[in-house]
């Protein structure tokens, strides 16, 4: 009985977990259409709210920024609007920070993750998963021992927590495997490891 209830539990857990998560990014994507003047709603020309055209719309929208962002015109005015937003005191520090981070995270030239690294973390003789995000820079060169390396070091199960570390090259072990397939490998505790390490 015990052995048939776990097996419905693990089909059951990832797919209602899934579903739940699609089900609040769909619904964070539908609330756009509250940003449209009231008469241009489907409730006033309609008399019904149409599930699912906010989503659209909110896809559409980005895809038509990134499609006006990519002509001549439209980077100048881009960065016009970068150049306006850096000159306002307050806003020029969270902006210029979250846009940092989101053009390491998705622009298809980012370097976040470059690779999956074997580490001694949090003491010598344990290791643990850590991914590759670049060499230290600054001034931050004239207090340590040459050829380092910056490391993030993510928390199980969830890895979008963790630590920034500088540690050096001899150090570091270079896996024989995706990012992806690390991130999987973190964040199923190391139940599911990837097919070479079997």
């Amino acid at each position: 009985m015990k052995k048939y209830f776990i097996t419905g539990l693990l089909i059951w857990i990832p797919l209602v977990i899934t579903i739940w998560v699609l089900k609040v990014i769909f619904d964070a994507l539908d609330q756009s259409l509250l940003l449209l003047p009231i008469e241009l709603r489907t409730e006033s020309w309609l008399g019904v709210h149409i599930p699912g055209l906010g989503a659209l719309l909110t896809v559409a929208v980005v895809l038509l920024t990134g499609v006006f962002a990519t002509n001549f015109f439209g980077a100048r005015l881009v960065e016009i609007w970068h150049d306006i937003l850096h000159r306002i005191p307050v806003v020029n520090s969270i902006y210029s920070s979250v846009k940092q981070i989101s053009d390491t995270l998705f622009s298809s030239s980012g370097q976040a993750f470059r690779k999956a690294l074997l580490v001694q973390w949090p003491r010598e003789g344990m290791w643990t998963i850590a991914f590759l995000t670049g060499v230290p820079s600054g001034s931050v060169l004239n207090h340590i021992p040459p050829d380092c390396l910056s490391v993030y070091v993510p928390t199980t199960p969830n890895p979008t927590g963790g630590y920034f570390v500088i540690v050096q090259r001899k150090d570091v072990i270079e896996l024989d495997m995706t990012v992806d397939q690390a991130l999987k490998y973190i964040i199923s505790m190391g139940v599911v490891p990837p097919p070479d390490l079997r």
